[in-house]
């Protein structure tokens, strides 16, 4: 899945353990971008699965010591609520990060997915990722790090199975109408994600077992159909992080060191 052969894959025995090591990575990740350039460009995830990954980074000593102020802050996707609506990503990441560490509020971009116009809203976000993130070799923002997680039918960001947005080349952010849910989301794209320097894929539950089942096995008409499996970092790495659980149904075994 990327340049090197494949993800680097790590189990832990728990979501607590996964979230724990996931932290630790962020917090290498931001730290090196930060001492390279004195900033760090960061698309967080939304739904369930960040939760403990971001109670951890502000509260958690081993971590929470992090040079926030030169962070900024994006998001791979939005749902189409308000941004203090209890189903918004933003508020989510607000509640359990952002409101518990010293950012600086100019340096978080939320996606404005509750706009009138989301098409326009969608074309104005991938504008500000432009201005905002330094663009790698291929002339594309090349973010230093993006958080996904991934839903029990292989969904990231807002990425769903039979979905326009798995298509799109051009747009690097865009608008998805997603049938099951019967609403419209906004979402970054497989050229903005798959040029970042890294992506963390965190996967918890036996829900998703199935889905890291097929997305790890070698034969690939078994990952067709799995937008997850289309997240293919072109120079740089993805880390696959799961827990025991999620990792049920592959023959990987689970890392014990802390």
């Amino acid at each position: 899945m990327n340049d090197t052969g494949g993800p680097r894959v790590v189990v832990k025995s728990s979501v607590a353990q996964a979230a724990n090591f996931a932290a630790e990575l962020f917090r290498s990740i931001v730290c090196d971008a930060i001492d390279r350039t004195g900033s760090c460009s960061v698309a967080l995830a939304g739904g369930t699965t960040p939760h403990a990954l971001y109670h951890l980074l502000a509260f958690e000593s081993a971590v929470s010591d992090l040079p926030w102020n030169a962070i900024d802050f994006f998001f791979g996707d939005e749902r189409d609520v308000p941004l203090d609506h209890a189903e918004s990503n933003f508020g989510m990441a607000q509640r359990t990060l952002m409101d518990n560490v010293p950012i600086i509020p100019s340096r978080v971009h939320p996606m404005r997915a509750d706009a009138p116009d989301l098409d326009a809203a969608a074309a104005e976000y991938e504008k500000t990722v432009r201005k905002l993130v330094p663009a790698g070799d291929t002339g594309l923002p090349r973010f230093n790090l993006i958080l996904l997680g991934m839903g029990g039918d292989g969904h990231t960001a807002s990425l769903y199975p039979g979905t326009d947005a798995l298509a799109e080349k051009e747009k690097l952010v865009t608008t998805n109408y997603v049938p099951v849910l019967g609403r419209t989301r906004m979402t970054i794209t497989y050229p903005l994600i798959n040029a970042a320097e890294v992506i963390i894929l965190l996967v918890t539950g036996k829900d998703k077992a199935d889905v890291v089942a097929s997305l790890l096995h070698q034969d690939q008409s078994r990952k067709a159909g799995i937008p997850a499996g289309l997240v293919e970092p072109t120079n740089g790495w993805l880390s696959l992080i799961l827990d025991a659980a999620a990792a049920s149904k592959t023959d990987l075994t689970v890392d014990n060191d802390q």
